[in-house]
């Protein structure tokens, strides 16, 4: 079992920066997929970065691309989620999410169904005023 928890959001100007934290706790042993998703008011849930803990090339949705950098501390279980430059439309409720890597088919941890990561963190709010 893996335990996710997330921390840095909050309400900050259009043009402005934030740096989520997710930090993981349990069983991590093992290469996991690891991504941040977001989920506005009435929309779905939409993954925004993702990264290999094995190494390798993040991915970004457009959305967020050249905005947002996904980096980790695998020594010390830990994900990060630089906003730079943010925008009202990343307002929403930010998680963190992992899957393992038996559980990906081989896919790229962009390619994984939402529905297939295993773990998640209770959500951070990011409010962004225009």
């Amino acid at each position: 079992q893996v335990h996710l928890v997330e921390s840095g959001g909050g309400s900050v100007q259009a043009g402005g920066s934030l740096r989520l934290t997710c930090t993981a706790s349990g069983y991590t042993v093992g290469s996991f997929c690891m991504a941040w998703f977001r989920q506005a008011p009435g929309k779905e849930r939409e993954g925004v970065a993702y990264i290999w803990t094995g190494g390798g090339s993040p991915h970004y949705a457009d959305s967020v691309k050249g905005r947002f950098t996904i980096s980790q501390n695998n020594a010390e279980n830990t994900l990060y989620l630089q906003m730079n430059s943010l925008k009202a439309e990343d307002t929403a409720i930010y998680y963190c999410a992992a899957v393992s890597a038996r559980s990906t088919g081989g896919l790229g941890c962009s390619s994984v169904a939402t529905s297939t990561y295993a773990y998640w963190g209770q959500g951070t709010q990011v409010t962004v005023s225009s």
